[in-house]
């Protein structure tokens, strides 16, 4: 009864006119800044936080918010039209959802993509409501061990995004986490790989990677084959066929369930999330040799995750005052910079507030759907400008991302560095995904390995004695073992077979 009645109160808050109105504008403003190159939530919060001092406290974190989740769509668009995310967490949909668009699909794309992200959005929202005490708790369990434990099971859902040549892949993932080694450890204030540049002390942005190696990459290669027919979608395009919603319904079901509870964990965010849920997804099919081609799961599973794990990193921000993701860090600064202090007490002594944000979560999503079913076409309108205009603008914006993330010029000449060497990379065959989930991950496997080292005494018995924490290495020996164990029943399986027939006609001739 008083979760029925903070939610009545917090409708009554969201419904306000004014809020109402501001919510649809930051739902709007993240749709067109998310498909902005290298953009990103992050950012797109960071400039927009100072223009809303002056509103009331609870219209301005309902707009920042919606805003926060309406770029994880936007960034959609350009991942599937152009190859070109908006930020790091829309990366995994490039993998099927440009392969659609490329196959005539890009309308179904966009709008599984838009129908995963209100379902696993909505549902989030409510296990958000409910269960907010509940998940806050468990997140305080997880310490250095836990968190090293479950960001090293990310990092072995590599295997699902290492493309053909599985050495190439593990060979990005290791490359991608030499980059995150660059600057200054943490631990130690030791000075690594810097090559005396000042810009590299704190370390190589991840901005600049994605924008470099993705964006700025796909342009040239694109501008160098000559094939720069615009890919342009209408809403008849949209429409999807029962076979494709039976096939997807389990991969946004699997994906809200996994990027909801990766979002809760402060620190692991949606990139994490999408990448986690890609990886399982694949493992799981039956039929996995779409992944990578075009498959409607390779769209539904991540868009699902990505907008559960927005919603679920509100929970440690929210009750703990830990952010959950690098937005959330943001917008926790807007609590502070209002005077609302989160944490424990926020929803006693904040719960008109507190309970008005979340019931925003609500129309936001639906105000989403609104917008991004029938809108799709006309936000891909804007790419479907000759790509001999349109390219170079988008370069533009780019560079400009990459540079005002930091507001240092090295990082705009270092995504075009980069630049080449994702080129290179496309032109041999190595695969991105894998390097960005090296770089995202590995400075953090490194950090909570030698925190958890730190509280053992130097020695790996810590772990044996944190259950949470051997429970999720034990998934991650499972993660490497199980696979191998059934392709080797298989093989021995398929050598049964083929004995059988020579056995029955060696026996015939002998008798």
């Amino acid at each position: 009864m008083d979760l029925m009645q903070n939610m009545l109160n917090g409708f009554s808050v969201a419904l306000e006119p004014e809020n109402l109105l501001f919510c649809l504008v930051g739902v709007l403003l993240g749709t067109v800044i998310g498909m902005l190159p290298g953009m990103g939530s992050a950012s797109g919060v960071a400039v927009l936080l100072p223009l809303t001092l002056t509103l009331d406290p609870v219209t301005a974190l309902i707009m920042l918010a919606g805003l926060y989740y309406g770029t994880e769509y936007g960034s959609t668009i350009s991942a599937v039209l152009i190859s070109t995310p908006g930020d790091g967490a829309a990366l995994v949909t490039v993998i099927d959802g440009h392969q659609m668009a490329l196959k005539g699909r890009a309308g179904q794309a966009l709008a599984i993509a838009a129908i995963s992200s209100f379902i696993a959005g909505t549902i989030s929202v409510v296990f958000l409501s409910v269960l907010a005490p509940f998940f806050a708790a468990v997140s305080l369990n997880f310490g250095p061990p836990e968190m090293f434990a479950l960001m090293l099971l990310g990092l072995l859902t590599v295997g699902g995004i290492i493309g053909r040549n599985p050495l190439k892949g593990i060979l990005m993932a290791v490359v991608g986490a030499m980059i995150a080694m660059v600057g200054i450890d943490s631990q130690t204030s030791t000075l690594r790989f810097a090559f005396d540049r000042a810009e590299l002390y704190s370390g190589v942005s991840l901005v600049a990677v994605v924008v470099g190696i993705v964006a700025l990459a796909e342009l040239a290669t694109q501008g160098a084959s000559g094939h720069m027919k615009p890919i342009r979608t209408r809403f008849r395009d949209m429409i999807l066929s029962r076979k494709d919603l039976r096939k997807a319904s389990g991969a946004i079901g699997r994906g809200g369930l996994l990027g909801f509870i990766i979002g809760v964990l402060p620190g692991a965010g949606p990139t994490l999330a999408t990448f986690f849920t890609y990886g399982v997804e694949q493992r799981i099919a039956k039929d996995k040799s779409q992944f990578g081609h075009g498959d409607i799961r390779g769209v539904a599973a991540p868009e699902a995750s990505n907008n559960a794990a927005v919603n679920g990193a509100f929970i440690p921000t929210l009750t703990l005052g830990i952010p959950g993701s690098a937005t959330t860090a943001i917008l926790l600064g807007a609590f502070i910079l209002f005077d609302i202090q989160p944490g424990p007490q926020l929803f006693e002594q904040q719960g008109d507030l507190v309970w008005g944000l979340i019931a925003s979560f609500y129309i936001g999503n639906v105000l989403l759907l609104a917008l991004n079913l029938p809108l799709a076409p006309v936000f891909a309108s804007v790419l479907r400008i000759k790509y001999t205009y349109l390219y170079p603008v988008v370069l533009i914006v780019a560079v400009v991302a990459a540079y005002a993330v930091s507001s240092r010029l090295f990082d705009a000449f270092l995504a075009a560095g980069l630049a080449v060497f994702g080129v290179l990379m496309k032109q041999h065959g190595y695969p991105v995904a894998p390097l960005v989930l090296g770089l995202v991950l590995g400075g953090m496997v490194e950090a909570e390995l030698r925190r958890s080292l730190a509280i053992g005494d130097g020695t790996l018995g810590i772990f044996l004695d944190r259950p949470i924490a051997l429970l999720i290495l034990g998934l991650a020996v499972l993660l490497i073992a199980v696979p191998q164990v059934v392709r080797v029943l298989r093989r021995g399986s398929s050598h049964g077979r083929l004995a059988q027939p020579a056995e029955s006609t060696k026996t015939g001739v002998e008798a």
